[in-house]
């Protein structure tokens, strides 16, 4: 008997090899093995370099299920999209009157939908790689240590910040419902802002065990995008079934006198309206729960989810700015946006059922949002395990992952919680994710015809995003340095 052994290359990472063996009666038999190339360290390197899914991925937060569907995705998007700024969209309006008010919402709305549909289109641009995380898509684009400089912090910055605002935002309005339904036994022992802090941190922490990957959210999204368009919702239909406040006034040049402060008042807005609209840090993550085949790329499936959670959110946005301005005009509070005014406002004073709903929808909003954006530190904290051991995370460390994470923003939170005066600024820092390098990301990446129409006004729009943010952050500066700031540490109110 003898062998013979042939080698045909099938692909890279792997080899068909031929096995020839001659039996007792003289016959041939030809036996086939497939065989997997060892990839070097350097090619390894090279791989994770451009993103491409190894078995580590299945061991992180993101990318560890991709069972996802465009319902899910639709979930995520609105669950992450809607947040309490939108409440101060009429504040917008009394600075920028009727016309630019509706004009800047609708620019920033295509703007921002626009861009989305760079990162959607970004995330499987190479064959066989999926960017399933805003800072691979920006270490492809812009090289391994520009892309991580300029990307890392603001993504990092903006997740982390986000769930600050949700623990200060959820905690305070647990206080107030609290208050709402217990007027006469508020005053014999009630809970400290810091302690409501704690219940919110504690609650959303608790809800993350059980999550250990985004696409185990999914539920968690559903209820918490129907709390979000709920309230939204709630409110605008309120306001307009009690009408117009008496005196209303629809007038910007009476809101502020001097030429400096309309300047001011003008760049607050446009603030405003760009930082309602939020979650492009993880819409990379949210496409990567979704399968890719070579035959339908996840692509497709993103898109309905996208056009399907963004009609929704119109829907929100819009009438909550129009109507809300239509209904206050200029009397519309500065702190609190349409919440305070229905709270404390006499004629559109809230019943205490309505008032409650809306409390209660704001906070379980706030929680779930929580799980989307911590995510992306879970992922970021595990990766590093993983680089380090070489084996997935165990439920142990996981678990601490979490709890380390609600202590040190718990913390924050107590020791900051004027930051909600800072959310101008705070949110320009982060501001050009959203507007400015998706659009420098596609000019990079997919190599359109240079002098294009579209290839021009996606350039235009990139460094008009990078601008959007300066102008923000200097109108913020600008603002608290007329107006001041009561920067109470460590004295939540």
């Amino acid at each position: 008997m003898g062998e013979m052994v042939d080698e045909i290359k099938l692909g890279e990472g792997a080899s068909e090899n031929k096995i020839h063996i001659i039996n007792d009666d003289g016959e041939i038999v030809s036996k086939r093995i497939l065989e997997n190339y060892v990839t070097s360290p350097q090619q390894d390197s090279e791989d994770n370099r451009n993103g491409i899914n190894h078995e580590s991925d299945e061991w992180l937060p993101i990318t560890r299920s991709r069972n996802g569907n465009s319902w899910t995705a639709t979930f995520h998007l609105i669950c992450s999209g809607i947040g309490i700024q939108t409440l101060s969209l009429p504040l917008a309006f009394v600075y920028l009157g009727w016309f630019w008010g509706i004009l800047c919402l609708c620019v920033a709305f295509i703007w921002q939908l626009y861009t989305i549909g760079l990162l959607v289109s970004l995330h499987e641009s190479v064959p066989g790689t999926r960017y399933s995380r805003y800072l691979q898509l920006s270490m492809a684009a812009f090289g391994e240590k520009l892309g991580k400089i300029i990307a890392i912090f603001p993504v990092l910055y903006l997740a982390g910040g986000t769930c600050l605002m949700f623990i200060i935002t959820g905690g305070g309005t647990m206080k107030l419902f609290y208050q709402l339904l217990c007027d006469d036994c508020s005053s014999k022992h009630p809970l400290t802002t810091t302690e409501w802090f704690l219940v919110f941190t504690c609650l959303a922490i608790f809800v993350s065990l059980f999550c250990p990957n985004l696409n185990s959210v999914s539920l968690v999204s559903f209820f918490g995008a129907i709390m979000a368009v709920g309230y939204c919702t709630t409110l605008w239909v309120m306001v307009v079934a009690k009408g117009k406040v008496d005196g209303t006034i629809y007038d910007p040049s009476k809101v502020v006198e001097s030429n400096a402060g309309r300047a001011r008042s003008i760049l607050n807005a446009l603030a405003i309206i760009a930082l309602a609209f939020r979650g492009h840090n993880v819409v990379l993550e949210i496409q990567g729960t979704l399968p890719s085949t070579p035959n339908r790329s996840s692509e497709k499936v993103m898109w309905k989810g996208v056009a399907t959670s963004y009609l929704i959110i119109a829907m929100c946005f819009f009438p909550i700015a129009i109507v809300g301005y239509w209904a206050f005009g200029n009397k519309i509070p500065v702190n609190g946006g349409m919440l305070t005014a229905i709270s404390k406002t006499l004629h559109h004073k809230a019943s205490k059922p309505v008032l409650g709903l809306i409390y209660v929808q704001v906070v379980l909003t706030c929680v779930t949002a929580f799980q989307i954006y911590s995510m992306v530190i879970y992922d970021n904290l595990e990766h590093a395990y993983v680089n380090r051991k070489n084996q997935e995370c165990p439920k142990i460390i996981r678990m601490g992952i979490r709890i380390f994470f609600g202590s040190v923003t718990f913390f924050i939170s107590v020791a900051f919680p004027f930051l909600p005066s800072l959310a101008l600024l705070v949110g320009g820092f982060a501001l050009h994710l959203t507007f400015g390098y998706p659009c420098l990301m596609w000019i990079v990446m997919k190599k359109q015809a240079k002098r294009s129409v579209r290839w021009w006004l996606t350039l235009g729009l990139g460094f008009l995003g990078i601008g959007l943010s300066l102008l923000v952050i200097v109108g913020a500066v600008w603002n608290l340095a007329c107006r001041g700031l009561d920067a109470n540490f460590f004295h939540p109110r």
